[in-house]
């Protein structure tokens, strides 16, 4: 690779672990990409979850930023405490991303809510999604890396057969915003595969008994080949009845099904509970 493009300046000795799922961003190009996405001010708080050798953290730290960079990987945290340690507006954060109570980065209720950046390993890069999600209040922009069937995944829409739970849970409380995809070549090591970064955004929707709605969606999708009518029938006693009250056609399939009518078919198993 060009070293005009490279920022991975780190010690050698350092290797990515598959056991991690590991793969370093090490392109300067899409590093400055990332960094344009973010949008950064000068005192803004920042959490990069995975900071790994620190590529993407140097210039989050340039910025003036409050950095946050949590890692997990013992090899790494002792590479970023040897470079960052001292920096004033950094601070090291040695935990598993997904223990973590995202709110306790916020100083103060009237703070600016937080924004986060991540290159997220594959291996669990649905979990966290998942855990951002749950304390999704917390931020004001997620700018995110993924495997690209992930981001493909998360913001299909309605009739697109990449749909599946995962995208009706995130759409249903963000916005996501496909920015740009990223080659294999821009990591060391190289994955096997292409990834993409999206921009995700706290939506305005707001869905009533979150309980209702995910066992809904989950159930939904529990078959994909299987009509909507078949996968709910475990659900409502009276499905084709609740599906015509939704004005969902029997034979569809999940993925056809668009947010409003999830919310439509939760409200009716939440209004059902309470009978």
């Amino acid at each position: 690779m060009n070293k005009s493009k490279t920022a991975d300046r780190r010690p050698k000795s350092v290797y990515a672990k598959k056991s991690f799922g590991q793969n370093f961003l090490v392109d300067r190009n899409y590093i400055a990409k990332i960094i344009a996405a973010l949008n950064l001010n000068e005192g803004e708080t920042i959490i990069e979850i995975g900071a790994g050798r620190g590529a993407l953290t140097e210039i989050l730290i340039e910025s003036g930023a409050n950095v946050f960079a949590i890692e997990f990987e013992r090899e790494m945290i002792s590479v970023l405490r040897q470079r960052f340690t001292g920096k004033e507006n950094f601070q090291l954060v040695e935990s598993d991303a997904l223990d973590i109570d995202y709110s306790s980065f916020i100083v103060h209720p009237s703070s600016l809510k937080l924004k986060l950046v991540a290159n997220l390993p594959y291996n669990i890069s649905t979990a966290i999604l998942q855990k951002l999600i749950e304390q999704r209040h917390c931020f004001s922009e997620l700018v995110l890396m993924f495997q690209r069937e992930v981001v493909e995944r998360i913001t299909a829409q309605a009739g697109n057969s990449e749909r599946g739970f995962l995208t009706v849970l995130t759409e249903a409380y963000l916005d996501a915003e496909k920015l740009f995809d990223v080659p294999p070549n821009a990591f060391s090591p190289a994955p096997k595969v292409w990834s993409a970064v999206v921009r995700l955004t706290p939506s305005e929707n707001q869905i009533e008994n979150e309980k209702p709605f995910r066992r809904i969606v989950s159930a939904g999708f529990r078959q994909k080949r299987k009509t909507i009518a078949n996968n709910l029938r475990s659900e409502f006693e009276n499905v084709e009845q609740i599906l015509d009250e939704c004005g969902v056609d029997r034979q569809r399939r999940a993925e056809t099904l668009t947010l409003n009518e999830w919310k439509c078919l939760a409200k009716q198993k939440n209004a059902g509970s309470e009978n």
